[in-house]
């Protein structure tokens, strides 16, 4: 549920197709991102998850799964 609802987030963005972005999917290198494109996609996660990312943590994400795997991180604490 939270890997959709980020994969959304992301081709919304980026306007690419959601089944484009995988978990191992890297934003700038497979998804022609820049890093506006990667910090936008950081608060529209922020926004539909109601957290807040630090931004050394946000710094960091590399990946779609480094994505989910740091909201993870952040919802527990």
């Amino acid at each position: 549920m939270e890997l959709e609802k980020i994969r959304k987030i992301v081709a919304e963005i980026l306007n690419i197709d959601p089944e484009e972005v995988k978990p191992e999917s890297r934003f700038i290198e497979d998804l022609s991102a820049d890093s506006l494109d990667v910090f936008q996609i950081i608060m529209g996660i922020e926004e539909e998850f109601d957290i807040e990312i630090s931004s050394e943590a946000a710094e960091k994400v590399a990946t779609v799964g480094e994505a989910l795997e740091l909201l993870r991180s952040t919802v527990k604490d």
